[in-house]
């Protein structure tokens, strides 16, 4: 049994996590200085959010993204497993052609874990597509959807339903989830052997068939001398080399935001930007009420059609 449930505001705190002993320290600082929300919530929120979170971080390399003195203030990214981690937490050797070296990545497989890196102030999660085990081989495909101004995260949604439609004639599931920023993020699972190669071309394959048949709305390419008032549909995040933020993480945003799961419903019923971003606190309420609507991406098994199939 865990004695952390909810972080009192005392600046250094011994806790017990089953057989785990874990020092957290300085929470009361203000880590979003516009909400007040201090390091010591941002702990309470992830070992809150644990249940539902960890099955969608366990086995995946993850980089941390640390923001020390909080939102506002420098922030770094942190790919090799700090040193001075204790040495319960799992790590996972992967090699990087990009550095000629091999990366020993953090892995977020149980709760003293997400609760050690909360307390470094890894705000945010940021994870493979890929299980460690197999780096190349993605679980899922994702689909990133980034709104150019003065479009928003509403022309994000109509993006998201024509790729449901899609999906809908190519016998898929799909799940919508917000970025906790100004987008939204669309994942297919696939949970059958696959390559990036394949992943890759299907979501590139399918952005641009949707800019050809919206070609005021969507955009397949990385031009930002286009890209106002139509939705970035970024495949390239397919990529052995790149990572996602997780479902469940919180955002460096002026208030605590969350990437948050949603239902198809409400990506049909949305008509402002604000009815599609929610704070840890609305996140913990959410899932009390409704579950893990993101259950299905971590267990759900379907096959990746030919890339044929997308035009």
């Amino acid at each position: 049994m865990s004695t952390v449930r909810r972080v009192p505001p005392a600046q250094r705190l011994e806790v017990e996590i089953g057989d785990r002993r874990l020092s957290l320290s300085n929470l009361s600082k203000v880590l979003y200085p516009e909400a007040g929300f201090t390091k010591g919530q941002v702990i309470d929120y992830y070992t809150r959010i644990a249940p539902a979170v960890l099955p969608h971080l366990r086995g995946r390399p993850l980089t941390l993204k640390r923001y020390p003195n909080g939102v506002d203030q420098p922030y770094f990214y942190e790919k090799q497993a700090p040193s001075h981690r204790p040495d319960w937490v799992q790590t996972a050797a992967v090699w990087s052609g990009h550095s000629s070296r091999t990366i020993n990545y953090c892995l977020a497989n149980d709760l003293p874990t997400l609760v050690w890196l909360a307390n470094l102030a890894d705000l945010e999660l940021h994870t493979s597509l890929a299980l460690a085990e197999d780096v190349k081989a993605p679980t899922l495909i994702a689909f990133d959807l980034d709104p150019g101004p003065p479009a928003t995260v509403v022309e994000c949604a109509e993006v998201a339903l024509r790729l449901r439609e899609a999906f809908d004639h190519l016998g898929l599931e799909a799940f919508p989830k917000t970025s906790g920023s100004k987008g939204m993020q669309v994942y297919v699972p696939l949970n059958t052997p696959t390559t990036y190669d394949d992943t890759k071309s299907f979501a590139r394959a399918l952005a641009q068939v949707l800019e050809r048949r919206h070609p005021k709305l969507v955009l397949s390419d990385m031009s930002k001398q286009r890209r106002t008032g139509k939705v970035f549909v970024d495949w390239s995040q397919n990529d052995e080399h790149k990572t996602t933020v997780n479902v469940y993480s919180l955002r460096a945003r002026e208030r605590p935001t969350v990437s948050t799961p949603l239902s198809w419903d409400e990506v049909e019923d949305v008509s402002e930007p604000e009815e599609l971003s929610f704070t840890s606190a609305e996140v913990l309420e959410r899932v009390a009420e409704h579950g893990d609507l993101f259950a299905p991406v971590a267990e759900l098994q379907q096959e990746l059609p030919v890339a044929s199939s997308a035009s």
